[in-house]
């Protein structure tokens, strides 16, 4: 434990911002996971529908500097080519 008065603070709002930080990235492998299920299952319907939901959750996590904007692009790019191709 440091000892310098605003190292201390530092350390205790850094343990606030990491917990925030999992938390969210949680929500955003969650969102994930529920498309990626949905596609092994073939439920194109269903597939696009939570898409729009795990965008929306993606673009949360980035606009609190979670995740940098072009990896949460990525990652909505890679959930929508794998819903694209179900559909075809």
């Amino acid at each position: 434990m440091p000892n310098i008065k605003a190292s201390i603070l530092s350390v205790k709002s850094d343990a606030k911002r990491h917990a925030r930080n999992v938390a969210e990235k949680d929500r955003v492998r969650l969102a994930s996971r529920k498309v990626l299920d949905a596609v092994e299952a073939g439920n194109a319907d269903e597939a696009k529908s939570l898409l729009k939901e795990a965008c929306k959750t993606i673009d949360m996590a980035a606009a609190n500097h979670v995740y940098h904007k072009n990896c949460a692009s990525r990652k909505k790019s890679r959930l929508a080519r794998k819903v694209n191709k179900l559909a075809k």
